[in-house]
């Protein structure tokens, strides 16, 4: 009768059941503080893993660090099949280079299939585009600060009648991608010192065309220049290949055999 005398009671009620609020406060932040400062394993690479490259068990390590340090994008599987994002058995991305002592981000290892195989596969050529091989070295790229993705305008040299012709003869061409003598991407491994060989331009079937012409004249040159456009614009952007110039494409034209 005690008990139910108690709970007729509105104040006896409200002080128990604020008490229980506080209880279950209480709990939850000691649950909180608890998860966000006990350590927990992480793998860590134990060595330098280069581009391209497939993670193995002997590259990882181990360091414990409180949870709440850990971001949603670092990867916590290392080997278990049953959970999402295993890292062993995946392959570090393209231009990714994972520091010995570094965690696994998703994005930087990926899995075999997604891989990309050659620049077509980044680039996904679009609207008609074609690639066109382009023939550089250090000093033509500027000592080698062309990057893929940004855009180059592409100036002509020649010679006419013993008169210089010069001038830009096409502006906003992408770079697709820039390669070593060997074939290996000059910027997917920043460790080592790769020096251009070439660069591959998205260009149109017409330009193609102009520029294996113009390269084919023997006392013509054909000179990439780095542009600002792909700082100053949005992904969304529509930047318009063209060609600017009509004379020294008369010119390239009257040379074709």
């Amino acid at each position: 009768m005690k008990l139910k005398n108690l709970l007729a009671n509105k104040n006896v009620v409200t002080i128990f059941g604020a008490l229980l609020i506080v209880i279950v406060l209480y709990a939850f932040y000691n649950w909180r503080v608890k998860q966000a400062i006990d350590p927990i394993r992480v793998p860590v690479a134990s060595v330098t893993i280069g581009p391209r490259t497939e993670i193995t068990l002997d590259m990882i390590s181990y360091v414990d660090i409180q949870q709440s340090a850990i971001k949603n994008t670092v990867l916590t599987n290392v080997n278990n099949d049953n959970q999402p994002k295993k890292i062993v058995g995946r392959y570090t991305n393209v231009n990714c280079t994972i520091p010995a002592g570094s965690f696994f981000f998703d994005g930087m290892v990926v899995l075999p299939n997604e891989l990309p195989d050659s620049f077509l596969d980044d680039t996904d050529l679009k609207d008609g585009m074609v690639a066109y091989n382009f023939s550089v070295d250090m000093m033509s790229t500027y000592g080698n600060s062309i990057y893929p993705g940004n855009y180059v305008d592409i100036y002509f040299k020649g010679v006419r009648d013993n008169k210089i012709i010069f001038g830009k003869l096409i502006q906003n061409v992408k770079v697709l991608a820039v390669k070593d003598s060997s074939g290996n991407h000059v910027f997917e491994n920043m460790e080592e010192k790769r020096t251009p060989s070439q660069i591959i331009l998205a260009v149109t079937s017409e330009i193609h065309e102009l520029l294996r012409t113009a390269e084919s004249i023997g006392t013509a040159e054909i000179i990439p220049v780095p542009t600002n456009v792909a700082y100053r614009s949005n992904e969304s952007d529509q930047i318009a290949i063209e060609i600017t110039s009509d004379e020294i494409k008369a010119y390239i034209e009257e040379q074709r055999a």
